[in-house]
């Protein structure tokens, strides 16, 4: 699969992505206030790679101005299902279908690795306006948790070279332009769900989808009798950092 086709797998699974996945904590939108010297109130927002919305919904609710950009059919549905006020472009990163300088912020919520930065980046910049501001992050499984740092190395273990780890992924945010002056934080939470959501949550991961539905539920069978060793009332508590790369164009 190639980048653009690993990233439209989602597409297939918009309802449990949607359902499943976990959203962000107010710590988050609190430090891209910070970071950027702009409350995101009244601030003209591009969600880019937006998915389900789960992001555009929180965005909007702090009361910015958010246009989303998804290229996936089903999740953009999904999106304007669950948020029609938002106005919804089809597109991708590396060539956002918007005009010269209309944004103060630039978010990308687990997406930025789906892009080409030698195209994203100019991008960005071009809809930026003087002063704007990118912001990317992700949210990334706290492995200094024990049994999650478990339940990835039997993930890496089952899913060989077709793994690829959020760490790595986030990483490349290390791939804008030194002109762009950047500051990075990392915040820590939890949330406790059933644990349906969280095999959900699992299963709607890329990983998952290329290794085909037989192997994938073959495996999220035997890591359901793990965890309730482990929680046997069926309530699973995750725990998340956020890693957050905020890059504010001169």
């Amino acid at each position: 699969m190639t980048e653009r086709e690993r990233a439209l797998s989602f597409d297939a699974v918009a309802d449990q992505y949607d359902e499943a996945r976990p959203g962000y904590p107010p710590a988050l939108f609190d430090a891209i206030e910070e970071l950027t010297g702009r409350p995101l109130s009244g601030s003209r927002v591009i969600d880019v790679g937006a998915g389900t919305g789960i992001a555009t919904r929180l965005l909007r609710s702090r009361g910015a101005l958010v246009t989303a950009v998804e290229p996936g059919p089903e999740m953009a549905a999904r999106l304007h299902r669950a948020a029609p006020g938002v106005p919804l472009v089809r597109g991708l990163g590396d060539a956002l279908p918007l005009a010269d300088g209309r944004a103060d912020l630039i978010t990308y919520a687990q997406s930025w690795h789906w892009t080409d930065p030698a195209r994203s980046v100019p991008e960005a910049l071009r809809v930026l306006r003087p002063g704007g501001a990118l912001a990317l992050w992700w949210n990334i499984s706290d492995g200094d948790v024990p049994w999650i740092a478990a339940q990835a190395e039997r993930i890496r273990h089952w899913a060989g070279d077709v793994h690829h780890g959020a760490h790595s992924a986030s990483g490349r945010a290390r791939n804008l332009p030194a002109a762009m002056e950047r500051a990075e934080r990392r915040i820590t939470w939890t949330r406790r769900v059933p644990l349906d959501t969280h095999l959900a949550n699992l299963g709607s991961h890329s990983v998952f989808r290329m290794r085909g539905e037989q192997a994938a539920a073959d495996f999220l069978a035997d890591e359901r009798t793990e965890l309730l060793g482990l929680f046997p009332d069926g309530t699973v508590e995750e725990a998340y950092a956020v890693e957050l790369t905020v890059a504010r164009r001169a």
